[in-house]
């Protein structure tokens, strides 16, 4: 199940990074590198329109980094927490 995190129709990279204090950062190589108090985002380019996917395990990380046919973009946002709840993530 995927876990999305709510913005404008474009432009979400700026977003979250503005308002979760996020990082972008090259494609990471391996879900093993996310600090575990961090939550990792991937921004999908579909279009008409932008989709942020909370990457929460490494099952969600390798469905977004092994779709090569759309653009993407990776965030890490330092705060897991505050993802988790506006995703609305669930354990």
């Amino acid at each position: 199940m995927g876990y999305y995190i709510e913005g404008p129709v474009h432009g979400k990279l700026q977003h979250i990074c503005e308002k979760y204090k996020g990082i972008q950062i090259p494609k990471p190589y391996d879900f093993s590198v996310v600090p575990k108090d961090s939550a990792l985002i991937c921004v999908v380019n579909n279009g008409p329109f932008e989709a942020a996917a909370y990457c929460y395990n490494e099952q969600e990380f390798l469905a977004f980094k092994n779709d090569g046919t759309r653009p993407k973009k990776w965030i890490i946002v330092k705060n897991k927490k505050i993802i988790e709840n506006d995703s609305g993530y669930k354990q």
